[in-house]
Order: C-alpha cells, then structure tokens, then sequence
C-alpha cells in the first residue's frame, strides 16, 4: 500500500506542464475629432480676432471626409452666435471649402447653407454665401431639385443693393440655369400685393447688361457665356443688346461685349440684320465681323489683342468686308470720305468759296444723321493695317495671326496681304518679326514673292547672320 502511494506521488510531480503565452494586446491610436478639436478652439476665443486666428489656423490643415460633417455642425453653430462681420465671413469661406472635400455629399448642408441668407445683414458674408451655394450646386449637377432651389435664392436677391451680391447671383444663374426650365420671378403690383410673371434665365441676365455698376455689366454678360460654354443657345436677341456694351466706358464690359459679338456671330452666321442708316440688310457675321473690326481701334490694348484674335476665326465673312481690312480708304454710308484737300480742290475749281455774305452759304449740301453712319465699313476699313501698326507689339502679334489664319482660307486675301506680312520683317520686336516669318512660311502654298519683296527678305536674312561684335573696343576693323 504504502508502495502505491509512493508512486503516485512520483508520477504526480514528474509531469512537465507548458504555459501558452497569451496573445499580445494591439494598441490602437485614434486621431482626434477636428470638430472637437475646433470647438475648443472656438470656445476659448475670447475676441473675434482670437476666433479669426482659430479658423485661419484651421483652414490650413486637411479634414477628412469623415469628420467634414461634424466640422460644418460646429461652423454652423458659431456662426448663429458671432455677432462679427469677418468671423462670419472667414466661416462662409470655410464651408464652401469644405463642400470640395473628396468623399463628401454636400447636399446635407443645403438647407442650413439657405438659412443663413435669410438673416444675414452684411453684404459681403452675403456674397459669400452665395459663392458658397455655387459650390455645392457644382458638386451636385444630378440633384435636380437642390439645383432649382439655388436657382430661386439667386433670383430672390438679385434685387440687392450690393454690387457684390448682384454678381454672385448672376454667376449662379450662369453655371447652373437651364433654358428649358423658366424661371419665376416675383415682383411688387401695388401695396401689399406680389405678382408673378415666368421668364427664362437669359432674359433675367440680360436684364442686367445695363446695370448702373460695370462689375454687374461685365458678370452679366460672362454668365451668358457661361450657358454658351454649357451647351445651351443664346437667343439672337441679345445682338443688339451686346452691340451696344461695345461703346461702354469700361474695358472689362467691353472686352466681354466683343466675345459675346462674335459668339452670337458663330451661331446666327446667316441671319439677316438691318443696317441703320439705310434700307438694307446685311448677314449677321458681316456686321458683327465690321463691329469687331472697329474694336481694334480701341483706346485698351487688352481689348485691341482680343479683337484682333476674333477676327482670325470669322471665316465666314463676306471677301468684299475682308478685303476692307487692309484698305484706309474711310466709308461712310457707303460713300467714300474726301479729304480735306480735295474738298478745297473742289470749291476753288467752281469759285463757290464762302463770301461771308450770306448765312452758312458754306454749309454742307447734306445732313447726316451721326447716329445712323453705317459703322460696318468705317469700322472694317483698314482694321488689320490699324492693328498692324499699333503701338503695343502683343497687338501686332495677334494682327499676324489674325491675317494667317485668314489668308489660309482665302488664297485672293493671302495675295493682298503680303506686302503687309512682308513689311513686319522690319518690326522692331524680334518676336513679331519670327511670327510673321512664320506666317508667311504657313500660307507660301497661296502666295507668289515679287522681287522687291524677296529682296527684303534677303535683307532680313543678311542681318540676321551679322553676329555680336564681342571686341572690347569695337570698331571698323574690329567689327562687320
């Protein structure tokens, strides 16, 4: 017995156990919450600049898609509570920045971005709302019902007294305004009493081309340019309308007039329209071809460049208002002007010089009217020269070009403009005088060199081979 016990004691402790080692723990570090993290910022502003610094500071660092929600939640909540004009300025700024955000459906903040329009007194924060709103409908082209409400917003406060607000409204009729859906705006028929009369978004923009402001006149007319660019056609009656911002005093409001001429002149090339001082009609793409001419001579070379530019790809014109461009005789109502000299000529060869006898014997035979000059010829005439001559060398570039791509087109234009091309081997400005090098190389299938005008290529080519003189003291016999 005692045996028995013995070897179970022995076999009890001889018994080898393993311990399995447990697994180890994973520590996972989580970023913390930006929304948090701003919050604290912004509650411990003590002063709207403290606050401002906070969300500039902000501003530079990513957000993820994640956590923009809850970032636009506080935004939001600040912003119902600063009464500062700058904070809440910087906080509209910073929700449109974050609609960018990858990852992010913006259409969640609509509603709140919309209510803040309605309380908001400052003009500026205003307009950037507004600018906000454009945002988030580019993010959004599908939501066709979140696009009609920003359309209704932007034709609510179109009526505002800013220049600024009037200016985002208009952009945000431009980028996401449809022609085929009218628009309703409402006006005022007497106290207390509202009407409403549908109209279409290029009517509503086209209100706003005589706008008191320039800023409003130049917005105007880019937002139905912007439908352009969209793939939607301009009705043919803003011609008129266009034409008449050519003659605006400011360059910006010009320079977008130019560009919306000849788009109109693209999309309505046979169109027939009136000329003013006489019976006749004339294609839509000869008078707009005539008015851009005119253009060229304009008192900004901004506007002169860009002229000059549109007139290459008016391919379509009348070879008759084409040959005008390169002719300084000036037409006026189809007649040509005579010259002071030839007018004198003419009275002393019929001895009715003015005796001074009788009252404005002197008078001109007939009156003309100067609002109904016919502005196609004396605006077509000598255009090209005007540009080729121009005192700004990016003009005359652009004049050289123009005249390529035309003479492309028109193997009797490339003919006539050659003593011209040939000429601007001279120009002072070695970049004018390549491109126009360049320009003849490109139309030489439609041109034929007199001798005269080889020997001045020759000559161009001759200097062009004289190298620097690298002498320290340079002369006769030190340098060619």
């Amino acid at each position: 017995m005692a045996a028995h016990l013995k070897k179970r004691v022995y076999e009890e402790f001889s018994k080898v156990s393993q311990e399995v080692p447990a697994a180890a723990k994973k520590l996972r570090l989580t970023k913390p919450s930006k929304s948090a993290a701003l919050h604290i910022d912004l509650c411990k502003a003590t002063s709207p600049t403290d606050a401002l610094q906070y969300l500039l500071h902000f501003a530079r660092k990513p957000v993820e898609a994640e956590s923009v929600e809850g970032v636009v939640r506080i935004l939001l909540e600040h912003y119902y509570k600063e009464s500062d004009n700058s904070v809440r300025l910087k906080i509209a700024s910073l929700l449109g920045l974050l609609s960018k955000t990858q990852g992010f459906a913006p259409d969640c903040i609509v509603d709140d971005a919309i209510n803040t329009l309605n309380n908001e007194k400052s003009h500026q924060v205003l307009a950037q709302l507004l600018g906000t709103l454009l945002i988030i409908g580019t993010q959004l082209p599908d939501k066709i019902a979140v696009i009609q409400r920003l359309i209704d917003v932007a034709c609510k406060h179109l009526s505002s007294t800013y220049f600024g607000v009037r200016n985002k409204c208009l952009q945000l009729l431009g980028c996401l305004g449809t022609v085929d859906k009218p628009l309703s705006k409402e006006t005022d028929a007497g106290p207390g009493a509202q009407t409403s009369h549908v109209r279409d978004v290029q009517s509503v923009i086209s209100d706003y081309f005589q706008d008191q402001d320039p800023r409003v006149r130049t917005a105007a007319i880019k937002a139905m340019l912007q439908l352009h660019e969209r793939g939607m056609k301009i009705q043919q009656t803003i011609y008129n309308q266009a034409c008449k911002l050519l003659s605006d005093d400011y360059e910006q409001v010009r320079s977008a007039a130019v560009q919306m001429v000849w788009v109109l002149s693209q999309l309505y090339p046979e169109s027939i329209v009136p000329i003013p001082s006489s019976n006749e009609e004339i294609r839509l793409v000869d008078d707009s071809f005539g008015k851009i001419c005119h253009m060229v001579s304009d008192g900004s070379w901004v506007v002169r460049v860009q002229a000059a530019k549109l007139l290459g790809s008016m391919h379509q014109v009348s070879p008759h208002f084409l040959e005008q461009t390169l002719d300084k005789k000036l037409m006026s109502d189809l007649r040509r002007k005579r010259t002071a000299h030839e007018r004198a000529k003419e009275l002393y060869a019929s001895g009715e010089f003015s005796s001074g006898r009788r009252w404005a014997d002197d008078a001109p035979k007939e009156k003309v009217d100067t609002s109904g000059v016919n502005l196609i010829d004396s605006g077509a005439c000598g255009a090209f020269v005007h540009g080729l001559e121009d005192e700004m060398y990016e003009v005359r570039i652009s004049a050289v070009e123009a005249l390529c791509s035309l003479a492309q087109s028109s193997p009797s234009f490339a003919e006539k403009c050659l003593d011209f091309l040939v000429d601007m081997f001279n120009d002072e400005i070695e970049e004018v005088r390549l491109q126009s090098i360049h320009v003849l190389r490109q139309i030489s299938t439609h041109i034929t060199l007199r001798e005269d005008q080889l020997d001045t290529v020759l000559a161009v080519l001759e200097m062009s081979e004289v190298p620097w003189c690298s002498a320290p003291n340079p002369g006769a016999a030190d340098c060619p």
